[in-house]
């Protein structure tokens, strides 16, 4: 079982300029992945690893974002009204998941900044973080296998995924040495974004990271790196050369489904594969998809 103190801080401050112009007036968080949006997967998944807290990150125009995770009473006074029950239960669904708050990180400086803004809310606890552009399959849990792993060993833990080493380079890549636990190794370096053949191996980060308050310190003092700005991987990198500060850190090798919702085609396949799992809606669209593959030749 998860300790009750962990907390979740999803940045949620990015402009989405990769889904312009849908993303102008709309957080990129708020894009539906079939019928629910992105950060909601997100949520459901850190209440599923035993979290109730929940920290989001957000910038300017981001109001979208409350408001989804807060009441509509007239909504759903209409839909009772009108015995749509079922709709009514997903609505309500989104306000009574978790207690979700929201800060703002004000200077857009980086993933490090984000994840720094969290340290009033976070306190001295080990909390969780996690990305809204990676979506985890909820048949694979990943986060309560990181908690677990975080705990045991009094660790900093990264979540790690093998890619083909022609795409390592849009990654950042963990140079490791294996440990008794098969899916767990130990990290010794980090490298952002290497060419392949300077890649220490094939194991890229996601977006899941269980992190120790020790990394608020490191981050205080991190130089803003690419792009200007301040990176966690950085301060990942100085935890990971030195282990007095916050003891290890270590990487979860997830080996599950994962869907890339930051990337317009992989968010398009994204919505197409978890629509194809439902009940609702799977056999319908195969039996398109079969239709339609033909003329596609």
């Amino acid at each position: 079982m998860t300790q009750p103190s962990i907390k979740a801080v999803i940045p949620a401050a990015g402009l989405g300029t990769r889904f312009l112009p849908a993303t102008k007036a709309m957080p990129k968080e708020m894009l539906p992945v079939v019928d629910k949006p992105a950060i909601q997967y997100v949520v459901e998944e850190a209440v599923a690893a035993g979290i109730d807290d929940v920290l989001v990150i957000i910038g300017r125009n981001k109001n979208a974002l409350a408001n989804h995770f807060d009441r509509v009473t007239e909504l759903e006074h209409t839909l009772e009204q009108k015995g749509d029950h079922g709709k009514l239960a997903r609505v309500m669904e989104a306000s009574s998941l978790a207690d979700v708050h929201f800060v703002r990180q004000g200077d857009p400086k980086g993933l490090g900044h984000a994840v720094l803004r969290a340290r009033k809310h976070v306190g001295h606890e080990t909390f969780a973080v996690m990305l809204g552009d990676d979506l985890i399959d909820a048949r694979d849990p990943l986060l309560s296998r990181m908690i677990e792993v975080s705990l045991a060993q009094s660790a900093t833990v990264v979540a790690l995924m093998e890619v083909d080493p022609s795409q390592i380079h849009l990654y950042g890549c963990a140079d490791v040495d294996t440990t008794a636990d098969s899916d767990v190794v130990r990290i010794k370096a980090l490298v952002e974004k290497p060419k392949a053949e300077d890649a220490p191996s094939n194991l890229a980060i996601i977006g899941r990271y269980v992190l120790k308050p020790e990394i608020f310190d490191v981050l205080e003092h991190t130089e803003p790196g690419k792009g200007g700005e301040i990176q966690l991987t950085d301060a990942l990198e100085e935890l990971a050369e030195d282990e007095s500060i916050a003891g290890p850190v270590l990487g979860v090798i997830f080996s599950g489904r994962r869907y890339d919702t930051g990337d317009r085609l992989e968010y398009l396949k994204s919505s197409l594969l978890l629509a194809l799992d439902r009940d609702d809606l799977g056999p319908a669209l195969t039996s398109w998809l079969k239709e339609l593959t033909p003329t596609l030749d």
